[in-house]
């Protein structure tokens, strides 16, 4: 089992940075790729970014490619997502999930989820 708890949202202006962090429970955080989701009210839940459980690999969607940035430091089981040149469509609310030993968009693909942490973009 794996325990994900994340923090650092709020409320920013457009042009703003945020940093989302993710603490998991366990010894084996290394085993995991790790993903960033996010739900717009009245919208299903897409993928933002994730890294692979070596830290070699990243993948972003789209709408965040150059803005966002997915680090992770296995030393103390989190992973981040820097968030820069925030956007009012970025408001959501960003959950972290767990995949083990996949690589993978796909939110179903994933075994463990945070609770999720709002993050709302004044224009």
């Amino acid at each position: 089992q794996v325990q994900l708890v994340e923090s650092g949202g709020g409320l920013v202006q457009a042009g703003g940075s945020l940093r989302l962090s993710c603490a998991a429970s366990g010894r084996t955080f290394s085993r995991y790729s790790m993903g960033w989701f996010r739900q717009a009210p009245g919208k299903e839940r897409e993928f933002v970014a994730a890294i692979r459980w070596s830290g070699g690999s990243t993948l972003y969607a789209d709408s965040v490619k150059g803005r966002f940035t997915i680090p992770r430091d296995n030393a103390k089981n989190t992973v981040y997502l820097q968030m820069n040149s925030l956007k009012p469509e970025d408001t959501a609310v960003y959950y972290c999930a767990a995949a083990t030993l996949k690589w993978t968009m796909l939110p179903a693909e994933y075994d463990y989820w945070g609770q999720g942490t709002q993050v709302t973009v004044s224009s």
